[in-house]
């Protein structure tokens, strides 16, 4: 009996482990994207603002779970874009390990006050 409790606490301290490394990993494949995602959203806010001094920042940030047939890992970020008295807000995913990010626009256009 002795020597099957160090054992189950040694599986529970590597379960835990694994639990920690992957919530560290999680937010570490969002940081590493976040500059490309605030990138792409703010030249296309720049374009549809009109306006070349727009500037965007991270709103929201989210670790899409994979699709079961391709298992591709994505980020999505909500990024908000602001210049020349306009502002608008959009969602940008981006395939995880990859330069590829797509940005739609958002539902809520609005003028800064």
């Amino acid at each position: 009996m002795e020597t099957i409790m160090p054992k189950t606490r040694m599986l529970a301290l590597i379960a835990f482990n694994l639990v920690v490394a992957g919530c560290a990993s999680d937010q570490q494949l969002l940081a590493d994207d976040q500059a490309n995602a605030v990138n792409v959203a703010t030249r296309r806010g720049q374009f549809e603002l009109s306006c070349p001094t727009a500037t965007g920042i991270v709103l929201s940030s989210n670790l899409l779970q994979p699709v079961l047939w391709n298992g591709i890992e994505r980020a999505e970020y909500t990024v908000g874009v602001e210049g020349c008295g306009e502002k608008t807000t959009y969602v940008v995913v981006c395939q995880v390990d990859s330069v590829s990010c797509l940005a739609v626009s958002g539902r809520n256009n609005a003028f800064s006050q």
